[in-house]
């Protein structure tokens, strides 16, 4: 929007509110009141704008602004929470929450966990105000625990309501109206101060995992580095960070040392720049480059402002405290000539014009603490998480009270006079770039420290803090990392030794365990926060086998504080999987939930989250991915089941992946495409019904003769089969789950199906396929494509050798034990479920004949046949059923020759063996879409399942089939 020039003190000046630094200004496009978002009307609209956030706002409502200025709405919080920040990224339709202006010509990026969108030229001015995702306190009890809502202002859904008045309160054309982060509820400014300040999470509060249940433990750990976050991002293993730009709003605009303009203009924005400043200098004004300290002149970094040559130095002072949103009284600040041969002060008369200017260059000023005449201030001490009633306290201080002064004295302010000063500790507290910590030591000196600050960056130090805390971490002594990425099936010796070389015997865990053997992964347990910290970060940077291990900070949950009813959702995202979608997915879940129930399965898969939810009694899990996803997380649950308080959470999926069969059958749709709300998937899985998932065990005993390093369990590329999702078992548990007889059992294995298995042509098609993903996995982003992929490969095999022409007389197959004599064909699939190939169901409709009506949880396998690449093309387009041949619930079959096979989507060529399939021990309980829900917009109330109802109904034999198109509405 283009904006006429401000007008002047003489044209009149309105008292600042809530921080806002107003001003009159006359606007000559279509502008609107950020405050109510109706327009500004008028020819020439008259209205009100602050010269620090550019908040537009009417003259009918400046007295009733209530957002605070970005100048002031730093020091508002209690808890400063750091954001979690995304990669730059073009936003269209959102506006910068720090300068209000919109984000679509500029790079930008947004908070992981909030809707906080800025400028990355704004970054600085960000608000550390994210969600407290983990704010357990011991001592406090469920019932004196209260929710406040946690508003964000603009960038409101679609059609958002007014909770209070019922209008509507969102806009497209300004930073208006305001959102709970928690509960989703939308409001106008003016209402959502008139609401009831407790929030109760909303229409998600059946599964939301509440805050009050979560700790971490206090560390210099970024967030984005335990929910695994950008993993791999340097800035992420820094502990302690320190600001190395300063941007702007709307005064001024961010400069380096050797440019003129910032490089990422493009050439018309830098054309109007040119024009602008060229129009400044006619009109006898000059641009002033500002740095608020050392740190900024090293780095090179400055802001600008524009002020009369003529102007006065209280003028100039005000405006460069402006630029960097610094509150403080002017008196205790001066500006110096950095161009000067020695930094001198700028003095009346004519200060602008007596500055020092290099050839090429605008003239340059220091933005200077007085700190020479300032020998005693004041600084505010914050009480953290204890437990009193005051926000914050005001002490004075000079340059001899110690920071043992400044804690007896704070808790003398606080009401703490019975208690022991060294039972606490003081921490520095900045909020420039995220929030870090550091501890102080007792003799330390608050006001020294403030001034050094403010040589450094008067940033820094206007948002610098004290924080008194209890010495003794309330969150307990135990820290849990995560570590992956090491060789599996080593002894428990073996990993300690490992580790103990990358971290040395002074940064040496307190305990090992659990350990996930087969996935080379386990858990190590500090009681010492620091010593933990230290081997986090040595072991990000170390290598085994040329792989960086993978380690992640696990949170706390203590399961007494999640409330009775409530069954959090445990969120397991493949962002591989769908493209991009598994990344909008991940994304949308940590804002709508709390991001520590939200898992990217690249960061060490399910393990991690399960260990995380492994003392919560009653969850659920949510996985979205493809059907080998939901094998994989299933498979996980089997082995950490034992050591869990919930050993078969009900599982709902969000189809990602390809052929999505297991997906289509619990009505969970044929693949996300992106078009669906996050929050109505959520409100789904809330609805959703508790139905049994039959599982099958399938074991492979290799004939005598073979050796097992000479077993053909290899691809068509002569890759060894990777079974990193397949779970090998010792003898005594092969001797458990198969009859008696079998062949040798030393080089058995087992693997658990969940779909189907494949012998045969549906197996060969698999494994070409298989093996074209894994030489160009890049390529396989498209289910389109993906489908491309497979007929192609079809009508290969049509015209080419056909390997499984005689495949009747390579197997024999007994069912129940019964000897089955088979027909003439090229594939044998066993299914459980009746989705097959992306949704075709190769049992066919319903008709008279020998079998029963097949279900996936009878405890039956139906046995088909293919007689061919055309048949199967038949079966999936719908023309023509397999040929039925068998049902039963324990299938042998005998190998004589090598014969391509897959379990749920997982192929190899096999050698001659006996095969065993007969049901599991092993439970699966899964969540059924409720059929035909209705349509719900948003902004509409919902039908909620009752937080203390917990449906187990069994599922009944209606008549349904799974696949039929009146049972799959998604």
């Amino acid at each position: 929007m283009a904006m006429a020039s401000a007008a002047g003190p003489a044209d009149g000046s309105a008292v600042a509110t809530h921080g806002h630094s107003f001003c009159k200004k006359t606007f000559h496009k279509p502008t609107y009141c950020h405050h109510c978002s109706d327009m500004l009307w008028g020819l020439i609209q008259q209205g009100f704008i602050c010269e620090v956030c550019n908040f537009v706002v009417h003259d009918r409502c400046l007295k009733t602004v209530v957002s605070p200025c970005s100048s002031v709405a730093a020091n508002l919080i209690k808890n400063p929470v750091a954001h979690c920040w995304s990669e730059p990224f073009h936003h269209k339709r959102k506006f910068c929450n720090v300068c209000r202006k919109r984000l679509d010509d500029s790079v930008s990026i947004h908070c992981e966990i909030c809707e906080y969108y800025v400028h990355t030229e704004c970054q600085d001015f960000a608000v550390a105000d994210c969600k407290e995702n983990a704010t357990y306190l011991p001592g406090k009890g469920l019932s004196f625990v209260h929710h406040e809502h946690h508003w964000r202002e603009g960038n409101l859904p679609n059609n958002s309501k007014c909770a209070l008045c019922k209008k509507t309160c969102w806009t497209s054309e300004c930073l208006s109206g305001y959102r709970c982060e928690w509960c989703g509820m939308t409001c106008h400014a003016s209402c959502h101060v008139n609401v009831p300040v407790e929030c109760t999470f909303g229409i998600l509060e059946p599964i939301y995992l509440p805050p009050h249940a979560v700790s971490i433990p206090r560390t210099e750990v970024p967030m984005e580095a335990i929910i695994g976050v950008q993993v791999r991002r340097k800035e992420t293993l820094s502990p302690r960070s320190i600001s190395e730009e300063f941007s702007s709003g709307d005064t001024s605009t961010k400069y380096r040392e050797s440019e003129e303009f910032p490089q990422s203009q493009s050439h018309s924005s830098q054309s109007r720049t040119d024009k602008q400043n060229k129009e400044k200098e006619d009109r006898d004004e000059e641009v002033i480059k500002v740095y608020d300290g050392n740190n900024s002149a090293r780095r090179r970094i400055f802001r600008t402002i524009l002020v009369a040559r003529q102007a006065p130095l209280k003028q100039v002072l005000t405006q460069a405290l402006r630029a960097f949103h610094i509150t403080k009284d002017p008196v205790s600040f001066h500006l110096t000539d950095m161009y000067a041969p020695e930094e001198t002060r700028l003095q009346d008369p004519t200060p602008v014009l007596n500055l020092h200017r290099k050839e090429g260059k605008r003239p340059a000023v220091f933005l200077r603490f007085r700190d020479r005449d300032n020998d005693q201030g004041e600084v505010r001490m914050y009480p953290g998480k204890l437990q009193v009633s005051q926000a914050f306290c005001t002490v004075p201080v000079d340059s001899n009270t110690t920071v043992a002064d400044l804690i007896s004295e704070s808790l003398q302010r606080f009401g703490l006079v019975d208690i022991q000063c060294e039972d606490y500790r003081c921490s520095e507290v900045l909020l420039d770039r995220g929030v870090t910590e550091r501890v102080l030591s007792w003799n330390e000196r608050p006001w020294e420290i403030m001034k050094q600050l403010g040589r450094d960056s008067i940033r820094q130090m206007e948002l610098m803090r004290f924080y008194l805390q209890l010495k003794q971490d309330p969150h307990g002594p135990n820290l849990a990392l995560f570590v992956g990425n090491l060789p599996p099936n080593l002894s428990e010796r073996n990993y300690e030794n490992i580790l103990t070389e990358f971290l040395g015997k002074e940064n040496k865990f307190s305990k090992i365990g659990p350990i996930y053997y087969e996935y080379g992964s386990m858990v190590i347990t500090y009681e010492d926060s620091d010593k933990a910290v230290r081997a986090l970060y040595a072991l990000r940077e170390s290598k085994f086998e040329e792989k960086h291990l993978l380690v992640m900070l696990l949170p706390n949950i203590e399961p007494s504080m999640v409330p009775a009813g409530v069954q959090p959702l445990l969120v397991f995202v493949n962002v591989k999987s769908g493209g991009c979608q598994g990344s909008e997915l991940i994304s949308s879940f940590r804002k709508l939930l709390n991001p520590y129930q939200v898992f990217d399965l690249d960061n060490g898969g399910p393990l991690p989250g399960l260990y995380v939810f492994r003392n919560i009694q009653n969850y659920k899990i949510l996985v979205c991915g493809g059907d080998g996803t939901i094998g994989w997380v299933l498979q996980c649950l089997d082995n950490v089941g034992q050591d869990s308080q919930c050993s078969s959470p009900a599982c709902a999926i969000v189809p990602l992946g390809t052929g999505n069969d297991l997906a289509r059958v619990l009505r969970w749709g044929s693949g996300y495409t992106g078009g669906e709300d996050p929050l109505n998937l959520l409100r789904d899985v809330i609805d959703a019904e508790e139905i049994r998932l039959d599982r099958w065990t399938v074991v492979f005993h290799p004939e005598d003769k073979q050796d097992s390093d000479n077993v053909k369990q290899v691809n068509s590329t002569g890759k060894k089969r990777q079974k990193l999702s397949k779970m090998k078992v010792t003898n005594e548990q092969i001797k458990k789950t198969v009859v008696a007889g079998s062949t040798s059992e030393d080089n058995s294995q087992i693997f658990v199906m969940n779909n189907y298995f494949g012998i045969g042509i549906d197996a060969d098609l698999c494994l070409d396929f298989h093996n074209a993903r894994e030489e160009n996995p890049n390529k396989f982003n498209s289910r389109l494509h993906n489908k491309g992929v497979y007929v192609k490969m079809g009508l290969r095999k049509m015209v080419g050798r056909k390997m499984c022409k005689d495949l009747h007389k390579e197997m024999r197959l007994e069912v129940d034990g019964k000897l089955v004599e088979l027909p003439q064909v090229e594939g044998i699939i066993i299914l459980n479920i009746l989705s097959w190939g992306s949704g075709a169901n190769p049992w066919g409709p319903e008709k008279e004949d020998q079998f029963s009506k097949p279900n996936h949880w009878d405890g039956m396998l139906e046995v088909v046949g293919v007689t061919g690449v055309v048949h199967l093309g038949q079966i999936q387009s719908g023309l023509r059923s397999a040929m039925r041949i068998a049902q039963g619930g324990h299938i042998k079959i005998h190998f004589h020759s090598d014969i391509p096979v897959q379990v749920d989507g997982e192929p190899w060529v096999q050698s001659p063996c006996d095969v065993v399939v007969l049901k599991s021990a092993l439970k699966a309980t899964m969540l059924k879409k409720m059929k035909g829900k209705m349509k719900r917009r948003n902004t509409e109330p919902t039908m909620l399942v009752s937080p203390g109802s917990n449906l187990v109904p069994l599922p009944s034999n209606d008549g349904e089939s799974p696949t039929d198109p009146n049972n799959t509405t998604f």
